[in-house]
């Protein structure tokens, strides 16, 4: 952490605050909505100074790793990785699911990337979860191990994403995962309240377990009726579950606060999980809005606080 002249700490977080696809509703998840045209997304990520993303659904960005890296370049932008769905616990699957990751972690590292954000799902339809039998745990942990190796052949980071709608959703998941193998986390502040766990909690337990860090805020009042499956992910995002950064129930300020502290010196990922179904809004309309939402709160009340903070 740099000092100023005055010799107080000044952060360098908001230069590795970045964007995401699926806060302008590119999402990987099946017949989630519409996507709007790339070169507009690009346009306004770089419009609102990001200067990194993470990939997007297939479809958003090109399929060879040099198209990739020369799409974002002309933005000003490079690749930080991608959300990677893998079936983990099911041994049918394992060849499968190694050679898969090999191929998306030789992607990654050609388009300059450096995070492996897996998302350990039942299987590629993202079918609702099903409680675990013992082996099948057993196998998830094995199988987190080999996907680090593989990552780490290939210059990247695994990071663990818990996701509503996987294998690991709750907090019991969350210190299942913690407990039975050393992989790294995502810290996904709204997927964790989601599921129980509170980030600022797990930001100060397992800070040595943290890779890489989403923003989302959440409106905890809407959380039950999914996680008893009574109502979709995406009717609950289109309900407006998810917020801008501060207009919902997650410390969004605590956890950066926290991380900053104990020396995280990664990237935070705004992310808005957004569905587009009702036909594509117009030019300097739609997600933008909310994004640009969620970056002032970041500048104008988290930022300043952490200028003070001790180093």
């Amino acid at each position: 952490m740099e000092r100023s002249n005055e010799g107080v700490p000044v952060s360098d977080f908001l230069s590795r605050v970045a964007s995401a696809p699926i806060s302008w509703g590119i999402c990987e998840v099946p017949g989630w909505g519409a996507m709007l045209p790339t070169p507009r997304v690009l346009g306004e990520m770089s419009g609102l100074g990001f200067t990194a993303t993470e990939l997007g659904a297939p479809g958003f960005l090109p399929t060879s790793p040099e198209a990739v890296k020369e799409e974002l370049a002309a933005f000003g932008m490079t690749l930080l990785g991608g959300f990677t769905p893998v079936v983990l616990h099911d041994r049918a699957h394992r060849e499968a699911t190694i050679e898969s990751a090999r191929t998306t972690a030789k992607l990654f590292q050609d388009a300059g990337a450096t995070k492996f954000i897996s998302s350990v799902v039942q299987d590629m339809d993202w079918s609702n979860p099903r409680a675990l039998e013992t082996d099948e745990k057993a196998h998830m942990a094995e199988m987190f191990g080999i996907i680090d190796d593989i990552c780490a052949e290939f210059g990247l980071e695994q990071v663990l994403h818990p996701h509503v709608q996987t294998l690991v959703e709750t907090k019991d998941d969350i210190s299942r995962v913690l407990d039975s193998c050393d992989v790294h986390f995502c810290l996904d502040t709204g997927h964790m309240a989601f599921g129980g766990q509170d980030p600022v909690q797990f930001a100060k337990d397992a800070m040595d377990r943290v890779g890489h860090v989403h923003l989302k805020d959440i409106r905890l009042d809407m959380v039950e009726p999914v996680l008893r499956r009574e109502v979709s992910l995406m009717a609950a995002t289109q309900a407006g579950i998810f917020t801008p950064l501060g207009q919902g129930d997650v410390d969004i300020m605590g956890v950066v606060q926290t991380l900053e502290r104990a020396g995280y010196d990664g990237w935070y990922v705004i992310e808005q999980d957004t569905a587009i179904t009702d036909g594509l809004p117009a030019e300097g309309e739609g997600p933008i809005h909310q994004v640009t939402t969620s970056m002032q709160y970041l500048v104008e009340k988290v930022a300043p606080t952490l200028e003070s903070a001790p180093s």
